[in-house]
């Protein structure tokens, strides 16, 4: 397995980080700001991890997402493990901000986050159109953070 930095032209990589976030205007808002790992094995990309220095300590994961087929194997808790091994030397919080669902919130519970705060109504009135997962619609964006 290796993760590697990709430093140009990270839009190619909007298949993927749409993914997670299936808006792209909304991706734009944070991709040229944010450092974008991907996860290869067997010369295959199986995920990335999107990053943002969000001021006074924090980081930010803004996007991580894990092909379909590769998911449940450990891929999306390894990007979550390099980012804390990466960062824990220059941050205090890493945090990530996501939609109440069951199938992302107890992800990050498992890897070590607690709920934080939340963003009332944020899927609602930044997204064109309603967001659903596991057949409920998002509507409030839930922080959780990790102490690094």
């Amino acid at each position: 397995m290796k993760i590697r930095e990709i430093k140009e032209n990270k839009k190619r990589y909007l298949s993927l980080l749409l993914l997670a976030d299936e808006q792209e205007n909304m991706i734009d808002r944070y991709l040229n700001r944010g450092t974008l790992y991907v996860l290869e094995e067997e010369n295959r990309i199986k995920g990335e991890c999107l990053v943002t220095d969000e001021g006074n300590g924090v980081l930010e994961i803004k996007n991580i997402a894990v092909f379909p087929e590769y998911q449940r194997q450990g891929y999306g808790k390894a990007l979550v493990d390099f980012i804390v091994w990466t960062y824990r030397p220059h941050y205090s919080i890493l945090q990530v901000g996501t939609g109440d669902s069951p199938l992302t919130v107890p992800f990050y519970e498992k890897c070590g986050f607690i709920r934080s705060h939340s963003l009332s109504r944020f899927f609602v009135d930044y997204y064109d159109h309603p967001i659903f997962e596991c057949g409920v619609q998002l509507v409030d964006m839930v922080y959780l953070q990790r102490r690094l």
